[in-house]
């Protein structure tokens, strides 16, 4: 059997909280108002590798920004490159216009071209004009490398697995590790893949939601933190011989009204998240953030109606209280990441892919009497 189905347990149900700030209802990127996530799961074979031909552990997943036409109706956006081996589509504009236009699409690294295309695809079934009669259309897509478990070479993510997963997209409950894009990724030496985690502002400070997904295949199992715990260490089976040469993509959401210079402050510090669970950004890593806001006050409509448009984002400088929303929203995003990628490992299946190579599910249960133990010294 190559997929253990055991049911898994997201970090807060197994009694551990990460940060002070409340979570939104699903705790998840969902929670930030209109924003939807779909996944679809490649997943054929067994045995050894056939370079093109399988088996398959891959998938893709999809962040719509809003319910409606993302290239009509743009949201501000920036990217922040923690460690740059990553192969992100679409960043060059995106720094320049501060906009998103399309889903943002995680997946394969080499499946990045074909995802991409098919985004563009799926622009152009929406805005038959795309092209022809109005500009061109930038798809966000980004990616990880899932070659230990995953004939990596065959490509195998198409258009239809990208249309399905747009359609399948849910504003509920995030399915979380080996799904869609996670499904063939790896993180500090266990099963990663997707996970997902939300922060409520208090209204005092303006109420805003922030929700992180992330697609995580990185780290080595010795630096492994969890809640602040070495856990790593403390499982005793470390590998500090082979090279840190995996990656983290980081989706951050915000009905916060904040512009791409705004939204990129708050990129950085998913980094400080990162950072929490023992993340080095190792020298072959892609550490890769983005950042939208789909506050309707900064969306960008493709078609303006004039020569300036106006908009209400968050002051910086005056009252308290305006620096209390940014410290706010720099912490649920500092929070959320933290978590979002502990829910990555604590919900992940093991998995056995490509020539029987397995990667293990985190054991929870050693790592819950191991952090009780730590704690009680």
């Amino acid at each position: 059997m190559s997929f253990d189905r055991t049911e898994r347990k997201r970090i807060r149900e197994c009694g551990i909280t990460i940060g002070i700030l409340p979570t939104g209802p699903h705790n998840a990127i969902t929670d930030v108002a209109d924003v939807s996530v779909g996944h679809e799961t490649v997943w054929f074979g067994d045995g050894d590798l056939r370079p093109g031909r399988g088996p398959a552990r891959t998938g893709v997943t999809v962040i719509l920004p809003h319910s409606g036409n993302v290239y009509l109706d743009k949201v501000p956006a920036a990217i922040e490159v923690i460690n740059g081996f990553g192969k992100t589509t679409g960043s060059l504009q995106v720094d320049e216009l501060g906009v998103i236009e399309t889903p943002i699409a995680l997946t394969s690294t080499l499946c990045t071209g074909r995802v991409a295309d098919a985004l563009v695809s799926h622009a152009i079934r929406d805005t038959p004009a795309i092209g022809v009669a109005t500009s061109t259309v930038n798809p966000i897509v980004g990616e990880c490398a899932d070659s230990f478990l995953n004939d990596m070479q065959g490509r195998h993510v198409h258009e239809r697995h990208l249309m399905a997963a747009i359609a399948q997209a849910s504003r509920g409950p995030v399915s979380e590790g080996a799904v869609g894009a996670g499904t063939g990724m790896s993180c500090f030496g266990f099963k990663g893949g997707i996970g997902s985690a939300s922060r409520m502002l208090p209204a005092e400070i303006g109420g805003w939601t922030v929700g992180v997904l992330v697609l995580s295949n990185f780290g080595l199992r010795h630096q492994l933190v969890i809640d602040g715990v070495p856990v790593g260490r403390l499982l005793e089976e470390m590998t500090v011989d082979a090279p840190e040469r995996g990656s983290i993509m980081i989706v951050v959401a915000t009905d916060a009204p904040m512009l791409d210079r705004q939204l990129r402050r708050l990129a950085r510090r998913a980094g400080f998240g990162l950072a929490r669970t023992g993340s080095m950004a190792g020298h072959g890593s892609g550490d890769i953030v983005i950042a939208f806001s789909n506050n309707e006050s900064v969306r960008v409509p493709h078609y303006g109606t004039g020569w300036t448009s106006h908009v209400e984002i968050i002051a910086e400088s005056g009252p308290e209280a305006s620096s209390a929303a940014i410290d706010g929203l720099f912490a649920a995003t500092i929070e959320s990441t933290e978590e979002a990628i502990l829910n990555s490992l604590f919900t992940a299946q093991t998995v056995v892919g490509r020539d029987g190579h397995r990667r293990d599910a985190l054991p929870v249960d050693l790592v819950l009497q191991l952090m009780e133990s730590y704690r009680g010294q």
